[in-house]
């Protein structure tokens, strides 16, 4: 039995920055990879990676050894990112504490290498004393070297579907001792060597490799069939060895090496082998095989003039603390390469430990030609591995991947406009899948990070998870007859009277007089000047009707007194149409206030206006829209810094109605001055009018929810320019309503980034978003008896 002792013979000798100097002479340039969501990509973007990745290398110069090493470490979620100050924080943290996730590191290692033609014996023993004189190359070979990798990894990164750093001198170290330390977590540990087993601490190693040509099937490619996600109508892909990167979700890590070789010098040698395969074909099919897997590899060569020689080699180290466990994960892998038609080579003995020992970044170059495939670089580049986890933003709303059911932090705000330009968002599913339930869990976050609230509900779904924050919120709910209590006209002294209040108020009326029709700059002039008129000759209890008896008043004397022309304000039609909100009109109950309620939600963060009752009403709905914009305008909308956001909920039944839709509209225009964001709700993107006006709101929503419909997303995807991937994605689509795990799957667009996320609530965060069915009464009754939402979610929660 060999040991090794990591601290008494040290691989490396000196780091400057990303540079690593080896004990064995090789000077290594050091990257981590941050590479695409999982599920993210589509058949055409695993092409384009494919061709990123040749093109960026194939220039590198000859002797190069090139190390791509994913490792997938088992760990258990913290939840220490999470926020955990108020109750719903609290039982969402609690929740996913200790829940089992797979952490993945994707390393990337150039290596110069002392020996340029890489003809090493079969066996190198890596732990060799170190030389004196490490630094084996000149200066200005290592500046070559340095200044042909920097290319490289600029190429990959302007490609912006891939992004490499370069590694700190702690983080190489670290990657060293979790190497040598066998991921053993809180101890120092030595490498025991035995011809039956690798130990290292409580972990017990085995590996497979591909080291050969014929390991290979027929072909390889830059993406499979996802089978998983595929269906009849569609097929979803993933990387050619996507199964055993992160979904094979056991200790392990993959390690990719190529080096780049003379392409001339190997078109001999392999015109040589083909030589002597063809004389001794007859004494073996083995040699039949041989011959015609080499003779494929070069006709590959001298068909492609961009082709690039390399030899290459593919091995998976796995480990688990029960050795007993790594046959079962051993054949595993042996399953997903079988998919692939790839023979994997399982070494014992001497070969394991060469494997095991020499798959370390600056050892990777001592493998023997017995070790390597011989291929072309476009052949080899379709074994890389070119996504990772779900990446969490540092702020943002909580979701779950799709992979562990893990918490994923998706920045939708997007303070800095990285990816959207306007933040507006847009939530469209069939009835019984979970809008509002969603809806509910986007807004209570927002709420909870201090993004005040508007909700303009016909529904009646927000009440409760309102009622978590007493004092900080206010239903104002619409009743047949009588008025919300908001007085457009109301001021407390004439400073009120800014010009910008004077512009909406011209707005306002004009909206009542022709909902249709857009002002005409003489007609807005004409309007503002007769309010400017009215706020100077009336002191007090202003209103609609104060204003029009106003008007009614002084209609002989008004026009000429302000210099206004009869053909820019009409005052019979005024008087006319107006009389419907005034006195005894049909609609005088809308305006009847004198005294303006609107101070009632200036402190409120979290408003909710209730239309239930008005709904199938087109004209007090539309009246009730301007009334609530005219009050957002004068409370939300007065601080600019602050963020907050609209919800036009059950937006469908609003939109029966063309000056709704107008209406609508206009907070569209005026939220990009404001620090906001708007959100509808819909069941199907049909319920927008295909117009200009609608065309408008979606070319200014660029962040999208779709959760499951069973009609299918061929008219989401034209309305929304999707991508063929964005309508596999949506087709993918799986609830999970049974068992302890309960969770919906949606499909979330960023701009130009979509993926698949999954929604899982711990049961206090479910009781406070049910909004029907006999479990939503419960939690009301017991809401009547305690007064307390809190108390009496816990007391549902327990009794249930």
């Amino acid at each position: 039995m060999e040991k090794i002792e990591l601290f008494a013979c040290h691989p490396i000798v000196d780091i400057q920055s990303n540079i690593v100097f080896a004990n064995n002479g090789n000077v290594v340039l050091c990257y981590e990879g941050i590479l695409p969501e999982i599920y993210s990509l589509s058949e055409k973007d695993f092409e384009d990676i494919h061709g990123i990745w040749f093109q960026a290398l194939k220039s590198l110069p000859t002797g190069m050894v090139i190390h791509k090493q994913d490792i997938y470490t088992k760990r258990i979620y913290s939840s220490e990112k999470l926020p955990k100050t108020t109750f719903l924080e609290k039982a969402t943290h609690q929740h996913f504490k200790g829940r089992e996730y797979m952490e993945h590191r994707c390393l990337l290692f150039f290596i110069l290498t002392k020996n340029k033609t890489l003809n090493n014996p079969k066996y190198v023993n890596p732990f060799r004393k170190a030389t004196k004189e490490i630094h084996i190359e000149a200066d200005s070979q290592i500046e070559s070297f340095k200044a042909s990798v920097n290319d490289a990894v600029s190429f990959l990164n302007n490609s912006r579907k891939l992004m490499f750093t370069p590694l700190d001198s702690e983080d190489v170290l670290m990657v060293t001792d979790n190497y040598f330390n066998g991921f053993n977590v809180g101890l120092n540990t030595d490498i025991l060597l035995e011809k039956s087993k690798i130990s290292i601490g409580e972990n017990y190693f085995d590996v497979l490799a591909v080291n050969s040509e014929l390991c290979f099937g027929d072909s390889v490619l830059s993406s499979k069939t996802n089978a998983q996600f595929t269906s009849d109508d569609f097929v979803f892909h993933q990387g050619f060895i996507d199964g055993i990167g992160l979904t094979l979700k056991e200790n392990h890590i993959v390690n990719q090496i190529i080096y780049l070789d003379d392409k001339h010098k190997w078109r001999k040698i392999l015109d040589k082998k083909i030589e002597e395969l063809s004389k001794s074909s007859n004494f073996g099919s083995q040699n039949k095989v041989t011959l015609a897997k080499v003779q494929d590899i070069l006709q590959r060569i001298n068909n492609d003039d961009s082709s690039r020689i390399i030899r290459g080699h593919l091995n998976i180290i796995y480990w688990d603390r029960d050795k007993k466990q790594l046959d079962k994960i051993g054949s595993k892998i042996r399953t997903e390469f079988k998919e692939l038609d790839i023979t994997p080579y399982y070494p014992r003995g001497e070969e394991r430990k060469n494997y095991i020992l020499n798959s370390y970044f600056c050892f990777s170059s001592n493998f023997s030609n017995q070790d390597l495939y011989v291929t072309d670089l476009k052949h080899a580049l379709c074994l890389n591995i070119n996504n990772s986890n779900y990446k969490s933003d540092r702020t943002g709303i909580i979701f779950n991947d799709r992979v562990h059911n893990i918490p994923v932090i998706k920045d939708v705000w997007d303070e800095k406009k990285k990816r959207i330009k306007a933040r507006n968002f847009a939530i469209f599913a069939p009835t019984g899948e979970g809008k509002s339930f969603l809806a509910n869990n986007i807004l209570r976050q927002y709420f909870e990070s201090g993004v005040r609230l508007v909700i303009i509900d016909l529904g009646g779904s927000y009440t409760k998870f309102a009622r978590l924050y007493p004092g900080q919120y206010t239903v104002l709910r619409y009743e047949n007859g009588k008025s919300l209590g908001i007085n457009p006209f109301y001021i407390n002294s004439q400073e009120d009277l800014s010009p910008e209040r004077l512009e909406d108020l011209a707005v306002f009326l004009f909206e009542l007089l022709a909902s249709y029709q857009k002002a005409s700059k003489e007609q807005s002039v004409s309007i503002k000047k007769i309010l400017r008129h009215y706020y100077q000759n009336v002191d007090n209890e202003h209103s609609l009707d104060s204003f029009y008896h106003f008007i009614e008043l002084h209609q002989n004397t008004l026009l000429t007194k302000l210099k206004i022309q009869a053909e820019y304000f009409n005052i019979p039609a005024f008087l006319h149409i107006m009389s419907e909100y005034v006195g005894n009109g049909l609609y005088s109950f809308l305006f009847e206030v004198s005294e303006d309620q609107t101070y009632k939600i200036e402190d409120k963060r979290l408003i909710v206006f209730e239309l239930d009752e008005v709904r199938d009403n087109k004209e007090i709905l539309s009246v009730m829209l301007k009334l609530i914009k005219s009050a957002i305008q004068r409370t939300i909308w007065k601080n600019r810094a602050e963020k907050g956001i609209i919800l036009f909920d059950e937006f469908a039944k609003q939109l029966k109605f063309d000056n709704v839709l107008e209406s609508v509209e206009f907070y569209y225009q005026a939220i990009r001055k404001q620090n906001g964001s708007i959100g509808i709700i819909l069941q199907s993107i049909n319920q927008l009018p295909d117009n200009a006006t609608s065309a408008s709101i979606l070319e200014n929503t660029q962040v999208i929810y779709s959760l499951n419909n069973e009609k299918g997303y061929q008219e989401l995807k034209n309305r929304l320019n999707l991508s063929s991937h964005d309508l596999n994605q949506l087709k993918s689509i799986r609830n999970n309503l049974m068992g302890s795990r309960k969770y919906t799957e949606m499909f979330i667009k960023i701009g130009k980034e979509s993926n698949i996320f999954r929604l899982e609530v711990p049961k206090e965060v479910y009781a406070a978003y049910l909004t029907d069915g006999t479990e939503s009464e419960s939690i009301m009754a017991l809401y009547q008896e305690h007064k307390d939402m809190e108390k009496a979610i816990k007391v549902f929660t327990q009794e249930s």
